[in-house]
């Protein structure tokens, strides 16, 4: 059939949208017919459909794109595991960087959300060395996004029981919905009764956005920085060849606080600012207040430096 029909195809049978997607398979059908896709490479002919189905969908999530290499000989699910889970091994699972910034605030820079299975000793590692700390900063600038089971591991670190409710998936394909809900046991402690500031940016993007996204709807976060990037509707990655795949949308996420999502609008901030400047504004936010909080410390007094110097990092 070809790249160009196999995506057609999916389109028809797993996208998250059933009427959209029989729409886009027959204008893809279409423009093939007319010659647009003939004579391509990989690169051009993954440009060229990824740009078409965003015109025709206007969905984030919806692309074809080459294969990275690590991959381009998993040729079935359990190669594709094995290739992931290496991936998420050699990026620590998505924790990039754990610090103690002066005036006791901890500092998280997190790029992407693992799942809990196979990183979730990573999450509550990066959460035990940040426990002693009086406010948290989480860095989501960089966040590509990751698994909703993970998501909801982070988040259960910042609600007291199992009784927050964080997300519900709709699974188009199974006609399924599924609950997320905090957890009633984490390893190590809670991040509790202390604020947390969440740095995001317009590369911020599907479960670093619903992280941020489920922490500001619950109150439990300011957002810092720019507009994230808009895409809510979780995938599925398939082998169209050897070197091109598709990611396709065949879900879609529901928040119980505000009964929609962040799709095509992206999560906005609490505290629009130059993303590049967003960790000196946090860290200064969250220097005021262990200043306030416990003035009497050596963390107070550090907090009370930063505020007076007027610079963070």
């Amino acid at each position: 059939m070809g790249v160009v029909g196999d995506v057609a195809e999916l389109l028809r049978m797993q996208y998250v949208f059933p009427d959209r997607g029989r729409a886009a398979a027959a204008e893809l059908a279409a423009r093939e017919t007319a010659g647009a896709y003939a004579g391509l490479d990989d690169e051009a002919l993954s440009a060229r459909l990824t740009a078409d189905l965003d015109e025709l969908c206007h969905d984030r999530h919806l692309r074809v794109r080459i294969r990275p290499p690590n991959v381009r000989d998993a040729v079935s699910e359990e190669d594709w595991e094995a290739a992931w889970r290496e991936q998420q091994r050699i990026t620590n699972y998505g924790v990039a960087k754990v610090e103690r910034l002066e005036g006791n605030v901890g500092l998280i820079d997190l790029r992407v959300v693992t799942h809990p299975a196979v990183g979730g000793r990573a999450i509550a590692a990066a959460m035990e060395l940040v426990s002693r700390t009086e406010a948290l900063v989480l860095d989501l600038r960089r966040n590509r996004g990751g698994a909703p089971q993970g998501v909801a591991m982070w988040c259960s670190y910042f609600f007291a029981d199992d009784e927050t409710h964080l997300n519900d998936i709709y699974d188009a394909v199974e006609g399924t919905t599924r609950q997320f809900w905090t957890w009633g046991w984490v390893p190590g402690e809670r991040y509790l009764d202390r604020p947390v500031w969440v740095l995001v940016s317009g590369e911020t993007f599907s479960g670093g956005e619903e992280l941020a996204y489920n922490l500001k709807v619950q109150g439990r976060a300011k957002l810092v920085g720019a507009t994230t990037r808009g895409g809510a509707h979780p995938t599925t990655t398939l082998p169209l060849s050897a070197t091109l795949e598709i990611s396709i949308p065949a879900a879609r996420s529901i928040n119980p606080v505000t009964g929609t999502n962040w799709e095509g609008v992206g999560v906005e901030p609490d505290e629009s600012v130059d993303p590049a400047e967003s960790l000196e504004v946090a860290h200064l936010a969250a220097a005021r207040h262990v200043a306030a909080a416990v003035p009497a410390t050596a963390a107070g007094e550090e907090a009370l430096g930063v505020l007076a110097r007027g610079a963070a990092v």
